[in-house]
């Protein structure tokens, strides 16, 4: 194989079955890490440093600093330099010399501190290491134990692992920042979900609630912190190994195996003995051996050393103890790790929207028992927020460098249950937030190819699935070949906005090279993000307009219902009310949705609601678009009332786990009408709520719009003023009563003169 440099060899390493005496059919084998360039943790160096660099955490040419007595040092310097990134390595007296050369001969800059502070050696370290961030600009951390890239460095470890093996039924590992082990074990459990995971530690480190010994001679594997990379609930049994155990294990390995490593490796040999000695016949076990011995010369393989720490006046167990999990143990031995449920763990939502769900989705989190959390770039944006209970994290949410930050330092993996968002504009964010974490969820590529929708056209004509026919516009010059090639009339739209904003049917060339100019003109979209700044030029589909409204589960998309929408003629197509369930003949409500599942198998959607605008026409379903979340404009309010499946319940459960439960309890119709003002001016009020509320049949009135606001004739989701919601069990009787409700409301708008005085008022009815 040709690599074009040292970074190309990391991974790609082999595994080797190893001689033992287990039961019959049983397979052992260690994954030689220690193969890499430098070490196991060149993949973390990798991965870390490439996406810092991808999403603008680590500017060209910016220093890189470090902590670390051991192989990530090496693989940063690697990959650091040959990306021309001067290195920064804060290291203590235990580096050896062989890393130590190594580190020098890379160009690194070692700082080496000389005594322990509060909490050991590592805290020493990061004590140095904030000195350094201070003192040299733009520097980058890569943080090992709290950046999730660590654990993410090794999904290819695990893949190369199903690649070589096909199965895997115990994988075993050594625990340090919490990187290796979590993450193999997540990766290969989405293949092998009863996969069994036993974490190596060693005795007086504080990783597994074991007294912190900070004077252990291990290296490479135990802690006197606790990691934000460790996930304890992902990891079935730990092993604890003395000193004299692990360093008599590691030489154990080169006499039996001919595998000269460091005694991270050595541990994980003896527990691997142990753990197949004791495996179901049959079973496949996997080792992950970390490191080469050279580092070892003058510790593990020094009789000399041995003698001076007094290393054979520990016990030297030949098996483990079995012991409770938080029995405190100073020889080699095993427990298993208590489980822990979701209760009490965090729901970190990114950003809401302003209407709607947003704050009743934080509220329904609690009534889980999980913690809701708000991240946000402006707090001030939410009404109600304070009352629903939530943490609230203030940081820029349109920075990806950010917000992985602050997610990263503020929240332990283990403590977090899910990410999720109720914004059409953060639903990307999130599917890439919940990917970086390996929480569930949708992959980016899949939302992507729902939320942008000229690559939900490409998508769905590669698929050959019904749909407009489109053109794709970056251009005003290009709208003339793109309307002659649609047909007039035409529909002209972002690729990328949310609520129908800026969508409108032209009917000449001029009209649609006017809404184009204007699309693209916008740079940013209300949210603050950069737009595509892409038109979508489509075909005017003729036919009754209808969502279908899914939800998918362990791989199993099902259809909740079908909604009627009623929709404004145009120019610009306003959602003025919808009907849940459809009246519709049982055949067209199953091709709807036969339509719509094929789509979201096209897009590779795999969990979650999805809410699919489609148009039946006479030669069948065409969709619309597709919307990566649940539905807006009050639909899974109108779903609870008519069937009694709370979907946006049931999200927060597929985003943290829980188990999803779609039955429907009832067999009624909600209907929607909403409050729209004909003409702009300022909004005086809003008058016979409480006559419309008192009407048989309604459940509820809101208006959403304060007094004093300025409004318009609307021309999207943003121009509604507010709702009324009736439930019944036909159709015809709900919308007889949202007709007799509608009735007693009347919306005063005031004209708005130049001067700002309100010479006049007019009422809707």
């Amino acid at each position: 194989m040709l690599f074009q440099s040292a970074r190309d060899m990391i991974g790609h390493t082999p595994l080797v079955r190893l001689a033992l005496d287990v039961p019959e059919g049983t397979e052992v084998y260690a994954k030689l890490e220690l193969a890499n360039p430098f070490a196991m943790k060149d993949r973390v160096a990798k991965s870390v440093v490439e996406e810092a660099r991808r999403i603008g955490a680590l500017e060209p040419g910016a220093p890189i600093v470090e902590s670390s007595s051991g192989t990530l040092a090496l693989g940063v310097a690697l990959v650091g330099r040959s990306l021309g990134h001067p290195v920064h390595i804060v290291t203590d007296p235990r580096i050896d010399p062989v890393t130590l050369a190594k580190l020098r001969c890379l160009d690194a800059h070692v700082h080496i501190v000389r005594s322990m502070t509060g909490q050991g050696w590592q805290s020493a370290r990061l004590e140095r290491l904030a000195e350094l961030m201070r003192d040299l600009p733009g520097a980058f951390w890569p943080r090992q134990y709290t950046n999730p890239d660590n654990p993410r460095a090794y999904r290819p470890l695990a893949q190369e692992l199903i690649d070589d093996l096909g199965t895997v039924d115990v994988l075993v590992g050594a625990v340090g920042s919490g990187g290796s082990l979590c993450g193999s074990t997540r990766e290969l459990r989405k293949t092998f979900p009863s996969l069994r995971s036993v974490g190596v530690d060693c005795v007086g480190s504080a990783l597994f609630d074991q007294p912190d010994s900070p004077g252990r001679l291990q290296s490479g594997l135990g802690n006197s912190l606790s990691p934000n990379n460790l996930d304890r609930d992902v990891i079935d049994e730990v092993h604890w190994l003395n000193d004299h155990e692990a360093f008599a294990a590691t030489r154990a390995l080169v006499r039996e195996q001919g595998i000269f490593a460091g005694n991270t490796s050595g541990s994980v040999y003896r527990v691997l003995t142990e753990v197949a000695a004791r495996a179901t016949p049959g079973s496949r076990i996997v080792g992950i051996f970390p490191d080469r011995g050279d580092r070892y010369i003058d510790t593990v393989y020094s009789d000399e050393y041995w003698d001076e720490h007094r290393v054979t006046d520990l016990p030297l167990a030949t098996e483990p103890r079995p012991v409770e999990y938080g029995t405190a143990v100073t020889q080699w031995s095993r427990a298993t790790l208590p489980r822990a449920g979701k209760a009490g763990k965090f729901l970190i939502f990114i950003e809401s929207n302003t209407t709607g769900t947003g704050m009743e989705a934080l509220r329904t989190a609690r009534e889980l028992g999980l913690r809701p959390v708000l991240i946000t770039g402006r707090p001030e944006r939410y009404a109600g927020l304070e009352e629903t209970g939530s943490e609230i994290v203030v940081c820029d949410t349109n920075s990806p460098a950010e917000l992985r930050t602050v997610i990263q330092e503020r929240f332990p993996r283990q403590d977090i249950a899910g990410l999720t968002t109720t914004s059409d504009f953060y639903v990307p964010t999130t599917a890439e937030l919940t990917e970086w974490l390996d929480l569930p969820g949708n992959s980016a590529d899949a939302v992507a190819a729902c939320r942008n929708k000229d690559v939900t056209r490409g998508v769905l004509w590669a698929a050959g699935i019904g749909q407009p026919n489109y053109a794709v516009v970056k251009d005003v010059d290009e709208v003339a070949k793109a309307v002659a090639e649609v047909g007039l009339p035409c529909v002209v739209k972002p690729s990328d906005d949310s609520g129908s904003n800026n969508v409108r049917l032209c009917i000449d060339v001029d009209e649609a090279r006017d809404m184009a100019s204007r699309i693209l003109a916008v740079r940013t979209n209300v949210r603050g993000q950069p737009t595509a700044r892409t038109v979508l030029v489509e075909e005017f589909v003729q036919g009754d307009e209808y969502s279908v409204e899914t939800f998918t589960h362990d791989g199993v998309t099902t259809c909740v219902g079908v909604t009627a929408k009623s929709v404004t003629a145009g120019p610009y197509f306003v959602e003025t009310g919808h009907v849940f369930p459809a009246p519709l003949p049982a055949g067209a409500a199953s091709e709807l949705a036969e339509t719509v599942i094929t789509a979201l198998g096209a897009v590779g959607w795999r969990s979650g609601a999805v809410h699919t605008e489609v148009k039946l026409t006479a030669s069948g379903p065409r969709v619309l678009e597709i919307n990566p979340r649940l539905a807006g404009g009050m639909i899974p309010e109108l779903i609870r009332q008519a069937i009694g499946s709370d979907l946006l319940e049931q999200q927060l459960r597929a985003a943290t786990g829980l188990p999803v439960d779609l039955t429907a309890t009832r067999h009624g119709h909600a209907v929607i009408r909403f409050l729209l003002p004909d003409r702009a001016g300022v909004l005086s009020g809003v008058e016979g709520v409480e006559a419309a509320s008192a009407t048989p049949g309604v459940t509820k009135v809101a208006v959403t719009v304060r007094p004093g606001t300025a409004v318009k004739r609307a021309e999207n989701a943003y121009g509604r003023i507010g709702y009324i919601i009736a439930a019944g069990d036909t159709p015809a009787m709900v919308t007889r009563t949202l007709d007799a409700a509608r009735d007693r409301i009347r919306i005063r708008v005031d004209d708005e003169s130049p001067d700002g005085e309100n010479p006049g008022a007019r009422t809707v009815r």
